[in-house]
């Protein structure tokens, strides 16, 4: 699918690292190293702007190897970018470990996925069918 992208400050378009990649990696749109301390919480943009098509998404995800290696990740979890929105993407990143992280101009610090998704009509009712799960909530099944 092609999606209109604006680059901000010539910095390098995101690309499928392998041909089973399923994200691209976003890079940081900063001038000057990002210091980040433990606990801390930025918005990091990535200089991209984009025009998604109704009925899509996309989903901004860390990064697993700094997740694992450093404790980066996102204190939104995944984001989610509506096809109604036209400014910069950003990376809110938290540092869950307990030394600082630099983050530099440049480094890929999170991905995008593209996904399509269904807007809900609400149908109101009195009950919901049965399941053999029910009103079972979290852990019900143990481990």
């Amino acid at each position: 699918m092609q999606i209109k992208v604006i680059r901000m400050n010539g910095i390098e378009l995101p690309k499928y690292e392998t041909i089973g990649s399923a994200g691209m990696d976003v890079r940081a749109n900063i001038t000057e190293d990002v210091i980040l301390a433990s606990g801390a919480i930025k918005l990091i943009p990535v200089g991209l702007k984009v025009e998604i098509p109704v009925g899509y998404e996309i989903q901004v995800r860390p990064r697993s190897g700094l997740a694992l290696k450093h404790g980066l990740g996102m204190a939104n979890s995944i984001g989610t970018i509506d096809s109604d929105y036209r400014g910069e993407i950003g990376v809110i990143a938290i540092n869950l470990s307990d030394k600082a992280y630099t983050i530099k101009p440049g480094e890929r610090i999170a991905q995008i996925v593209l996904n399509k998704v269904e807007q809900i009509e609400w149908i109101e009712v009195e009950t919901l069918g049965i399941t053999e799960r029910g009103v079972g909530g979290y852990g019900h099944t143990g481990k």
